[in-house]
């Protein structure tokens, strides 16, 4: 059995693999650490009706969440490189 998305869901777009892989690499993160990449619509008044979450959940330790202010498909290898740097877990 082959497992495809359910009718009306797409799959992953090649930008979010790329990101994810950029947060992998970035982070020094090993296979068994999650990267959920996720948009969502702010409610931020000021801010862009579509924000961008990284989270990142290793097996052993703590999770930690970034947010971007702009919609995923915008987000450049250096945003996200600059963003998680700066505020990288310890």
């Amino acid at each position: 059995m082959y497992l495809e998305p359910r009718p009306g869901i797409a799959w992953p777009s090649p930008h979010l693999r790329e990101l994810k892989n950029a947060v992998r690499a970035l982070l020094g993160l090993d296979d068994d650490t999650a990267i959920i990449i996720r948009q969502f619509i702010s409610g931020e008044v000021g801010h862009p009706s579509l924000e961008t979450v990284v989270a990142v959940l290793p097996m052993d330790g703590e999770a930690h969440r970034w947010t971007l202010h702009r919609p995923a498909e915008q987000i450049t290898e250096n945003e996200l490189r600059a963003t998680l740097l700066r505020h990288r877990p310890s």
